[in-house]
């Protein structure tokens, strides 16, 4: 009987490694990207998890001759000599001369677009979004995804760094977090649930056990959106801390978290930045200023009238972000201080004036990209908002444990992973930073 030890050997030679074998013959393993035949020999472009490796076939290098049946995005495993060479600028540079390759499947069909360019061109985003499978096989369109896990990576370094613990909420709920209607109801079992809005009801039971908590996971909300900037289904950044003197101390480690991340993409996923032209921002600190003192602002600098006094249209958070560029040098803005009618029944109330509450956004480049604040952590405190907002306390009778037992002052925010990615690479559709969107019209593939 064999028997399995753990023992992982990884064969194939990652091309960041040639020059510790220039001269040796090794493998490689991925998938054909480009064949260009030439007189007497050929490039053979190949494409691994990460790059573009050019390798070159000529008859003199080995016996080995080339398979007519070998054909773009056909899976391969390639041999050859590692071969270096100085580029214009005097840097070095690697290729592979071919000794041999292994097919290890051939595709049944031509591909419908073309991947094998630096970018999709003149495509529609339908189209890409259709064949997503295909289409992010695609440089660019990998190196979207690739710097979307740098963002995510970042948040969960620096928050463990600072204490947190990661956690798993279940994404089927017996109720609502945010209230309201935009939920999606489930037939689970003749009993009717929900899928999950936020963890926030989650995170705040978890700050009793563990003081500081986080999670990157789905959420759904049932809106009947169809725009550039709204998804069904997406990628949540959420934390929640515990013991806060006040909701600065949120928005500090916010601020903490964003610069990690920055610095992250623009040292270890430099090679797609440069593939993307992503412009990272410098962060050195984040001006915030007063919900009302921000209308103000809108209304007598920008001479434009909201229409609504208890949030921003996408207009206004484009002024917004203009202000905070010209009078602050910064790409970010946290606006405090939102109307207590338009924030959830967990949100505690600034003493100062209950009309409004500790809570905040933070605006990137003039689109929200976080919601956050103070909850609430006094039981009756909890129990007397709920019935003046219509919400039935027994309802949510599992969640107020947390505050009948005992609950320290806490609070945590929610970040769009998908929406921040978008707004970080210029993009004019959150669906060209979503693997596989879903929307009122998407669910496939």
């Amino acid at each position: 009987m064999d028997k399995i030890n753990g023992t992982i050997i990884n064969e194939n030679v990652a091309f960041a490694d040639f020059k510790n074998h220039d001269g040796e013959v090794v493998s490689i393993a991925g998938y054909v990207h480009r064949i260009r035949e030439m007189t007497g020999f050929a490039f053979i472009i190949i494409r691994t998890a990460k790059e573009t490796i050019q390798c070159v076939y000529a008859p003199e290098f080995s016996d080995y001759r080339l398979d007519e049946k070998l054909c773009e995005e056909a899976c391969v495993k390639v041999y050859g000599k590692v071969v270096s060479s100085k580029d214009a600028k005097g840097n070095d540079r690697y290729e592979l001369q071919i000794h041999d390759i292994k097919i290890l499947s051939l595709p049944a069909e031509q591909l419908p677009i073309v991947i094998n360019k630096k970018q999709l061109d003149n495509i529609q985003l339908n189209t890409v979004l259709d064949l997503r499978p295909v289409s992010m096989r695609n440089p660019k369109e990998r190196a979207i995804f690739k710097l979307q896990e740098g963002i995510a990576r970042g948040f969960r370094e620096f928050l463990m760094k600072n204490g947190f613990t990661e956690i798993r909420s279940p994404k089927i709920n017996y109720a609502g977090a945010e209230g309201g209607t935009n939920v999606f109801k489930l037939d689970y079992f003749d009993k009717q649930v929900y899928l999950a809005q936020s963890p926030q009801l989650y995170k705040q039971a978890l700050v009793g056990v563990f003081q500081r908590v986080f999670e990157i996971a789905p959420v759904f909300r049932a809106e009947h959106h169809d725009t550039s900037r709204h998804l069904n289904e997406y990628t949540s950044m959420d934390f929640e801390m515990g013991f806060i003197n006040g909701f600065e101390d949120i928005m500090n480690m916010e601020t903490g978290a964003l610069k990690y991340i920055m610095n992250l993409l623009k040292t270890e996923y430099a090679e797609e930045v440069e593939i993307l032209h992503a412009d990272i921002p410098e962060i050195t600190e984040i001006p915030a200023i007063k919900f009302m003192d921000a209308k103000k602002i809108i209304m007598e600098k920008f001479k434009y009238t909201p229409s609504d006094m208890k949030d921003f249209d996408p207009h206004e958070e484009e002024l917004l972000g203009k202000y905070a560029k010209k009078e602050f040098n910064s790409d970010f803005i946290f606006i405090t201080h939102y109307p207590s009618k338009k924030r959830p029944f967990y949100t505690m109330d600034d003493p100062a004036d209950p009309e409004y509450t500790l809570s905040f956004d933070l605006l990137f480049r003039g689109l929200e990209i976080t919601s956050g604040g103070q909850r609430i952590h006094d039981y009756h405190a909890q129990v007397e908002k709920m019935k003046k907002l219509g919400t039935n306390p027994e309802d949510f009778e599992t969640y107020l444990m947390l505050h009948k037992y005992g609950a320290p002052p806490h609070g945590g925010l929610g970040i769009g992973l998908e929406r921040l990615t978008m707004h970080l690479l210029g993009f004019k559709n959150v669906r060209e930073a979503t693997m596989f969107p879903r929307d009122i019209n998407r669910v496939t593939p």
